[in-house]
Parts: C-alpha cells; structure tokens; sequence
C-alpha cells in the first residue's frame, strides 16, 4: 500500500470548480492586490478563530517582519525564540538589527521552554518570539507572566497552528501579536503564498496596517518606510473557500493523530503529547526514535512516505554561526533534530493508509 507524506490533489481536486469559479469572477472583477476577497477573508478569519481584526499578507514571512517592527525590536536588541522551527520564524528579528537568542525547548511538546526563558533575560531582552510548533500551542501563562514581569514583547508564530487554542484561547491571541503562513502545505493553504497578522492591540494593528502597503495612510502619503507585503485578491479568494473546511480538516487531523498514538506500540518511540492545557491541529504528526534514519529507510520500503523536519535546529545553522553555540549548548532541540521524523496527516488519508502506517511502524 502506498500511503504519500502529503498529496494536495486530494484537497484541490474536489475544490476546483468552486476555486476556478472564485478565480474568475476576481479576475472579470480585476481585484488583483487586496480588494473585497481579501477584505472577506479577513473578515471570515477573524470570526472563525476568535480575533478582533486580520490583516492578510503575502506570506507567512511578512507579519513576523512586521511584528518585529512593531515590537520596537532593533539593534542591540536581544529577542529569545527557539531553535526547533523554520528559519522565518527567526528572520524577522534579524531583518531589523536584532540578536535572536535560542534556548531550548520542552521534551515532551517541543515547543519553548518557560524555564529555559527565564534563564536567558537579561537587561537586553526586549521580547520572545514563540512558536507553536507542528500545530502543538505553547506554555502561553508563564509566557505571558514573564513577558508581563520584564515588559517584553511577544510574537506568536501561529504558522502551523491555525484553529490551536489554549486553555480555550486562540493562538495568536494571548501575546502581542500573532502570525500566520498560509503557505500550500499549511492545514489552511493558498495556492501560493500568503499569511496574515493578528493584535489585541489597536495601535500595533494600525501600524502594521500602513506597514503592509508602503507605510502609507493614502495615497501618494508615506508616513513611514514600508513595505508591499499585500495580499492578491487570487489567494483572498481561495483561502475564502477553504476558510468553510477547516474545521472538518482539523476534526479529521485530530482523528489520525489519536489512531497514531493509540496504536503505535513500541517503546523505543517517543510519541508527541496531548497537553492538557490546549488542543493541536497536528500540523505534523512527529515521533523521536533512536534509529531515525533506518526507519524511515523502513517506512520507504513499506510505501510510507516521511519527512525529517527539522533536521538542524537554528542556533546551529552557517547563518549563525557568528552567535558561538556550540554543539549540545541546547541539548533537547538537538536531540528532536536527530532523532525526529513526521508521518503522513493530511485530512484526505484514509483509515487504511493510517492502519498500514501503523502497522509498518511496529513491524520495524
């Protein structure tokens, strides 16, 4: 049995004659950059997840550029984020001048570790860039609660947690701002790129605000240097299809999720956890084992696909080198590098597919 990482036909496929009629009337209607698709679906976000008001971008990269902007964050300025995730989490900090400082992450959920940020404040800390990493949300009260104690600054990269919430919450919500990445293989994905930005703040809201299009309040006026980080109306326009279907998507993520761990039966695997302060979309379903590389050698050979993400955690990337961690400086987000490995969990897998996973798994 043959069981892909991922396959998008089988979302696009049933899709496409409502995409392609979107697609057209945007295109007679020439709402090409912003515009009322994207004014929809921002509106449509904003009431399927909780938040005040969206901004959509054009990529998951832009609102963290601008989340560090807002944030005050620049030279001299030393921003604590974690080194399990995709390098964009961490350029916005470097776009603007800033020192990302990486600590390590908790065993169990692998996302930043409260303790391990409390250890590297110092008085040039100005915020915290967390991630919820693979769908999974962070400690966001002891977060908070220390972002709030040395008046930092928080981001919330939401890029694989869209619908994640915590203690009730939505992702995005808790901290000072909140990105997103609608890249295709994200749970909601355009057909390009695209992102959005989120704030309880009015004021950072209204910055970003001008910052997405050229720092200008109207036309021809440039209050400030911006940037074109605009939405097309293309991908406003699909993510408002999508937008009907990710709760079934993530109804079913979570289904697969809960076959994984109740039937994969080997003690040599580490199994990702199921806080009980919050609920993940399972971006990625991610294991740790011992002998990474020969399972998936394994897996290939049962048909499974997989995927090694990360396989090198950010504080030991060339781009970084110039910070000076050396190898076991941060050992937990080096041990889920070398030994992590996502499985297939996209909505469309079938209860057979996810069974022959299984069982191929516990045959290794």
């Amino acid at each position: 049995m043959k069981v892909p990482f991922l396959d998008l036909q089988l979302q696009h496929q049933p899709l496409r004659a409502e995409v392609l009629a979107a697609l057209a009337e945007t295109y007679d209607a020439t709402r090409f950059c912003l515009g009322k698709d994207v004014e929809d679906f921002e509106k449509g976000f904003s009431t399927t997840f909780g938040h005040t008001r969206t901004l959509g971008m054009n990529s998951g990269t832009s609102p963290l550029h601008i989340a560090s902007i807002c944030g005050g964050f620049g030279p001299g300025d030393e921003i604590i984020t974690t080194p399990f995730t995709f390098a964009s989490s961490c350029w916005g900090i470097s776009y603007v001048g800033a020192k990302p400082v990486f600590v390590d992450i908790d065993a169990d959920t692998w996302c930043i570790s409260p303790e391990a940020i409390a250890q590297a404040i110092t008085p040039k800390t100005k915020g915290i860039v967390v991630v919820h990493i693979f769908g999974q949300p962070a400690r966001m009260d002891e977060i908070m609660a220390l972002a709030k104690q040395h008046k930092l600054f928080v981001v919330e990269d939401c890029a694989q947690a869209v619908g994640a919430t915590y203690r009730g919450a939505p992702v995005g919500a808790m901290g000072d701002c909140g990105t997103f990445s609608f890249y295709p293989t994200k749970n909601l994905g355009a057909c390009g790129e695209g992102g959005a930005l989120v704030s309880k703040h009015t004021a950072v809201m209204e910055q970003a605000y001008l910052l997405r299009v050229h720092g200008s309040p109207k036309r021809y006026t440039h209050t400030e240097v911006g940037f074109n980080f605009r939405m097309d109306g293309f991908q406003g326009a699909i993510l408002n299809i999508k937008l009907k279907h990710i709760a079934k998507w993530t109804e079913r993520r979570r289904a697969i999720a809960a076959k994984y761990r109740a039937g994969i039966k080997r003690a040599d695997v580490q199994l990702p956890v199921v806080p009980s302060y919050g609920e993940s979309v399972w971006h990625q379903f991610t294991l740790l084992h011992p002998r990474r590389d020969e399972l998936r050698v394994h897996l290939e050979k049962c048909g499974v696909g997989t995927e090694i993400i990360y396989p090198g955690p950010m504080h030991r990337q060339p781009c970084y080198a110039e910070l000076g961690y050396a190898v076991g400086s941060l050992p937990v987000a080096e041990k889920a590098s070398a030994t992590c490995l996502s499985l297939p969990i996209f909505p469309e897998l079938t209860d057979e597919q996810v069974d022959h996973v299984i069982q191929s798994i516990n045959a290794f």
